[in-house]
């Protein structure tokens, strides 16, 4: 009968009468909510203006020092021009000259012009016909400067481009004779500011370049600080700095202030605070429409308080009892294995004995058709046990050669039956009977999670590539998420034009339980299976993505060599053994009864044992003289796989069959690592048991 959860009328919780208490409860509870959110919105606008803060002052730190190496090394350019110059290496008159300069300006970082000046001013030689900045633009004025300091222009236009140029100039000595001069190199003025187009942290963000005199060299900044040029200087010329400052509009702005003094450059960096702040803003609106609605809300409730508390209380009765249920299931998965390991054994007596007992009936007879029946009554109950352990999850993994295409054809064709309209899916097969060793049942769940993540990454349609490819690697390959060795790989690729994966969400992509979608979306389980079955047969995954442009998945799986398994014929005859010698190892003395007598029938010559460790001893002083091992898994002080590998040193070809009927997770693998040569499920079937020794010895 199930159960139902009944509440008596005495268990209900106490209902208050009506009074002037819930009132006050009320508005109490009110107000300690509206002061933890006047808190948590002041900790909130401190925290957005400081990481604000933070952000614009490394990143001016930053395009600070872009501009001083950038700088730099178109000084270092002109500086090595000027000594070619002094050596007469570079003509200064006539074609050859504007050649050679032109030569210059394109292999130097930075400067597109190049102009040949005297100490008049006067243009000696150029790069091309834009014609020289004049003297006074520069500061400081070049016949100040000294031998290893170099001047800056204005920004002054280019007649050919109309391109706002910078001049760079330093002196060179004097060529035969001729007064010193100045090399100048043109500077286009959007470079000095680097990489802040691409490194902008917002839409709002500016940026502008000042000599040290105060004039704007470069910069987005269209709006000032209520300060005068003056003022910005002496500001600049200070230690940098980073504060609020008010514009001419009566903006408020966070201002970052770095300098160069070697070029005697500085620069600002600036984010509008309302924009900064605009976060904030909508969290203080939905936080006083929400204290708005909650006080509207108390208030109307409070004539229902009983009714509520009525109602909470018998909400807590259903979820205990919901919680109860969750834990059965919780608890029946862990104890499902333990249960199906005994339930096996026992299945085994009743499957070994029967088919014994069965070939000693008479065909036909009373005693067959009741041996028939309960023999199909134990494979029911194996059946049943198969389902346990598909629900508890702790079945051991099968481990065969199976070929890659038809499996992922497969998927496809399942899937192609669930399309959206818009999707469309391209196959590309390109490595025709390419195999694995492992699970089939692994590789569909992958590739079926792959596919179905990248059609939900296009709501809007689009199309899904997947192919299969064979790949030799030479050399190690570094990927997204793995380190691939030197050999033959089998190569899946999933490839979308969705959405693409953010750089925050690659970092975090194949966490258990990290999803992106929303709680009834997924479980965020998806990826993390990729990448378990992935790992469980020493392949890699690399992903390659950019938001807006699609993402990539690509699985490598190691190729095996190794031919299709063939799966035994159902009803075949049993093969008869030779009178081999073999050893039976199983911690139940019962069972060990019953496979002697079943090996016996079948032709062998077995000797068993329940200790584990005895067998080891036994195998060790004569390791030739055994044909086969049969052992258990599951037995106390010794496991089947632990004892396949502490025998494989002096016995290194001797055939282990395994027989478990729970052996937890990844078993299979476990048993490979260790040297077994075959795994089998219990309960046996003679005839089961017969065709894997045919095979073994």
């Amino acid at each position: 009968m199930a159960f139902e959860p009944h509440f008596e009328p005495h268990a209900e919780p106490h209902l208050p009468a009506r009074s002037w208490r819930p009132w006050l409860v009320a508005l109490g509870l009110w107000l300690a909510l509206a002061a933890v959110a006047a808190l948590a919105l002041w900790r909130m606008h401190r925290d957005a203006v400081e990481g604000q803060s933070r952000e614009i002052n490394l990143l001016s730190l930053a395009l600070a020092d872009e501009i001083a190496r950038g700088l730099q090394g178109a000084e270092t350019a002109l500086r090595a021009l000027g000594s070619e110059l002094r050596d007469e290496r570079v003509p200064l008159h006539g074609p050859p000259a504007t050649q050679a300069l032109r030569t210059q300006a394109e292999l130097m970082p930075l400067v597109r012009k190049i102009w040949i000046v005297d100490a008049g001013g006067a243009l000696i030689a150029a790069s091309d016909a834009t014609p020289a900045p004049e003297l006074r633009l520069f500061a400081p004025a070049p016949a100040a400067l000294a031998g290893d300091a170099v001047a800056l222009s204005r920004p002054f236009e280019d007649p050919a481009t109309h391109q706002l140029l910078v001049a760079m100039a330093l002196r060179f000595g004097g060529v035969r004779g001729r007064e010193a001069g100045w090399v100048v190199g043109g500077v286009p003025a959007p470079t000095l500011l680097g990489a802040f187009t691409a490194a902008t942290p917002a839409p709002d963000a500016r940026m502008a370049v000042f000599r040290s005199d105060g004039a704007r060299l470069a910069g987005t900044i269209v709006r000032t600080p209520v300060l005068d040029e003056a003022t910005i200087a002496a500001r600049l010329a200070s230690r940098p700095s980073l504060d609020l400052r008010r514009f001419r509009d009566g903006s408020w702005h966070l201002v970052g202030l770095r300098s160069v003094p070697r070029y005697g450059v500085r620069m600002m960096l600036t984010r509008d605070l309302d924009a900064v702040l605009a976060p904030w803003r909508g969290a203080v609106q939905l936080a006083i429409f929400g204290a708005a609605l909650l006080l509207a809300v108390m208030a109307l409730a409070v004539w229902g308080v009983q009714r509520a508390d009525r109602r909470h209380a018998l909400a807590q009765h259903a979820l205990t009892a919901q919680l109860a249920r969750a834990s059965k299931l919780e608890a029946l998965g862990t104890l499902a294995g333990g249960v199906a390991h005994d339930f096996n054994n026992v299945l085994v007596a009743i499957v070994g004995y029967g088919e014994m007992a069965q070939d000693e009936a008479a065909p036909g007879s009373d005693q067959a058709r009741y041996l028939d029946r309960t023999l199909q009554a134990a494979l029911r109950g194996k059946s049943l046990v198969e389902r346990i352990l598909a629900f508890s999850r702790g079945g051991a993994r099968a481990s065969t050669v199976f070929e890659l295409q038809p499996v992922v054809a497969e998927v496809l064709h399942l899937l192609a039956a669930t399309l959206r309209p818009g999707i469309v899916i391209e196959r590309r097969f390109e490595a025709p009977g390419a195999r694995l060793r492992g699970d089939p049942t692994q590789v569909f769940e992958a590739v079926t999670n792959l596919c179905t993540n990248a059609m939900q990454a296009m709501p809007d349609g689009g199309m899904v590539t997947v192919a299969v490819e064979r790949l030799r690697l030479a050399d190690e390959r570094v990927l997204s998420h793995s380190r691939m060795a030197p050999g033959d790989w089998l190569v899946i690729s999933v490839i979308d034009v969705g959405t693409g994966i953010t750089d925050a969400v690659m970092e975090r992509l194949f966490e258990p339980f990290f999803t992106t979608r929303a709680a009834t979306s997924g479980t965020g389980l998806g990826l993390a299976v990729v990448h378990g079955v992935v790992a469980e047969f020493g392949g890699g995954i690399d992903v390659a993505s950019r938001p807006g442009a699609g993402a990539r998945f690509t699985l490598y799986l190691p190729e095996s060599r190794d031919e299709v398994g063939v799966a035994a014929v159902p009803g075949a005859a049993a093969p008869a053994g030779g009178g081999q010698r073999l050893l039976v190892v199983d911690d139940e003395p019962e069972l060990v009864a019953l496979a002697l007598e079943m090996l016996r029938g079948l032709g062998y010559d077995p000797v068993g044992t329940s200790d584990p460790a005895a067998a080891l001893r036994t195998l060790r002083e004569d390791p030739g003289a055994w044909a086969a091992l049969i052992t258990d898994e599951v037995m106390p002080g010794l496991t089947g796989t632990a004892l396949t590998q502490a025998l494989r040193p002096f016995a290194p070809a001797l055939p282990v069959l395994l027989v478990s009927g729970w052996g937890g997770a990844q078993l299979a693998q476990r048993a490979a690592a260790a040297g077994v040569t075959r795994v089998l499920a219990k309960p046996l079937q003679r005839a089961e048991l017969a065709q894997a020794l045919a095979l073994l010895i």
